[in-house]
């Protein structure tokens, strides 16, 4: 049963890729006239999560009239089409053309570290397009230094195998959240300096909330791994701002957070990463990712499964 399941598997992917891979050839004009179409029936048809981003732009901006935020909301619903369109494009984009649709901003930092022979922690949120960040490779010597990008792998193998192809061909490798560690040492004790993307704006669990921080006027759990591991391998910490500069065309540039993660007190890095993530958001509100329920858990919640976690261990 399990060979069955196998097999099974490999046909669907083999499907699936080939099917990604012949859509994605379309030009890019293409893609942008079926984003157009797809705004029409996410927006109005399925009203795809529509509830969760007016809470979340609400109570983001509680001093923007409501014509302000229907303007950002309807904003927000053509670039999300967009991403989709642009993340199918980019299983098959050609290295010239992502670079005339992607410009990196600051890399000279980046290689100073490298150079260094520092490893970079780089944080960035889901902003403009940041899956097509991972073609951060292209631009950077892979002699100077490799690129790779932290991820929980997804439940369905076929799917994530896809994603991972896609997120990979292009000259970076991905590393499962819960093998960073090793790999990160693996590849420090051959001295190759790594430049490691933290996409740290989800909703951690309960169990994995340390720090909260007033984050867009509201109370925010956030992930704190990624800074106990800059701050365990003292990287040069670095913030990725990504602007929209125009349709399927971004700058990402490079923002130096400290040279000295290590000096750093607890918590400070993932303050200075909300930060610099809400400045960027409050500039151009439309182009976060809105339909994500961000704050799903209150600290009143995660105090009361704090206690209710210490009761259980109290009773062994």
């Amino acid at each position: 049963m399990a060979k069955l399941e196998r097999i099974d598997q490999k046909v669907l992917y083999g499907i699936l890729f080939g099917g990604w891979n012949l859509f994605s050839r379309l030009p890019f004009f293409i893609h942008y006239l079926i984003s157009d179409v797809l705004f029409l029936l996410v927006y109005y048809v399925v009203r795809y999560r529509r509830n969760v981003v007016r809470k979340n732009l609400k109570n983001s901006f509680p001093e923007k009239s409501r014509q302000e935020l229907r303007a950002i909301e309807r904003k927000f619903y053509l670039h999300f089409c967009d991403i989709m369109v642009e993340s199918v494009k980019y299983f098959s984009v050609s290295p010239t053309s992502i670079k005339r649709h992607l410009q990196f901003k600051g890399l000279d930092l980046i290689e100073r570290s490298c150079r260094n022979g520092k490893s970079c922690a780089v944080y960035l949120g889901h902003y403009g397009n940041w899956e097509w960040v991972s073609s951060l490779q292209l631009w950077l010597n892979p002699a100077i230094g490799k690129c790779v990008q932290l991820y929980h792998p997804l439940e369905n193998p076929v799917f994530d195998k896809l994603i991972g192809y896609s997120r990979e061909r292009l000259g970076s490798t991905n590393i499962p959240m819960e093998q960073s560690l090793r790999h990160i040492v693996k590849y420090r004790k051959e001295g190759i300096p790594l430049v490691i993307g933290f996409i740290a704006d989800q909703v951690p669990l309960p169990w994995n909330i340390h720090y909260w921080s007033n984050f867009l006027n509201q109370d925010t759990p956030f992930f704190t791994g990624s800074e106990r591991l800059a701050r365990q391998l003292d990287m040069d910490v670095y913030y990725m701002e990504i602007q929209r500069v125009s349709r399927g065309h971004y700058i990402a540039e490079f923002h130096l957070m400290t040279e000295n993660a290590k000096a750093c007190e607890e918590f400070a890095l993932t303050e200075m990463y909300s930060r610099s993530l809400e400045k960027n958001i409050q500039q151009n509100p439309p182009y976060w990712l809105w339909s994500h329920n961000r704050w799903k858990r209150s600290r009143a919640d995660w105090m009361q499964y704090k206690k209710e976690e210490q009761e259980r261990k109290a009773r062994g």
